[in-house]
């Protein structure tokens, strides 16, 4: 179809008439637009939906073994996995590789008392060995009562045995909670 350009004497610059220029098959409907804005304004609030919601997350990293293997990481992914269906309360799990490591440093061969002073603050002498996370998970949750329900669940001793077999023993763990 050849496209036509038609001008008009009341403007400084030509416009194009789009009933000149597309065939009647090409234009939408006034119908078929308020649909799609409807449409669009629904996915918007969906998108927005979650803002401000107070659940909680319960966040951790970890120092993975060496040794573990193949079997061991696919077992943990599993028992991960499972999470939101065995225990009431976790809605969604998030696992994977950390984009960057969290720097972490071990005191070694320290007493109860050098740890007592160096939790207060003060500056005690020990040796240090670096444990970098490099590993970390989520689990959203639908509120405090379901951290509770989690720490108590038959199921947490299952999924501790897989999550045992791939990280070096000690997290750093931190829960968010929703405003």
């Amino acid at each position: 179809m050849e496209r036509v350009r038609s001008a008009t004497k009341t403007s400084a610059s030509p416009t194009l008439d789009s009933s000149v220029l597309y065939p009647r098959a090409m234009t939408t409907s006034p119908t078929i637009s308020r649909l799609a804005a409807v449409a669009g304004a629904f996915l918007l609030s969906l998108s927005t939906a979650s803002a401000g919601e107070k659940k909680l997350m319960h966040c951790f990293a970890w120092t993975p073994i060496k040794e573990a293997t193949p079997a061991d990481w696919q077992a943990f992914y599993k028992a991960s996995d499972a999470l939101p269906h065995k225990i009431k309360g976790i809605t969604k799990v998030w696992y994977g590789k950390l984009n960057s490591p969290l720097p972490q440093a071990m005191l070694a061969g320290i007493d109860e008392a050098a740890f007592q002073k160096y939790r207060a603050g003060e500056t005690v002498a020990s040796h240090i060995k670096a444990m970098p996370r490099e590993y970390g998970m989520c689990m959203e949750m639908t509120g405090e009562n379901a951290l509770k329900a989690y720490d108590d669940h038959p199921y947490h001793k299952t999924w501790t045995e897989a999550y045992s077999k791939i990280r070096v023993d000690g997290t750093t763990t931190f829960n968010i909670l929703g405003q």
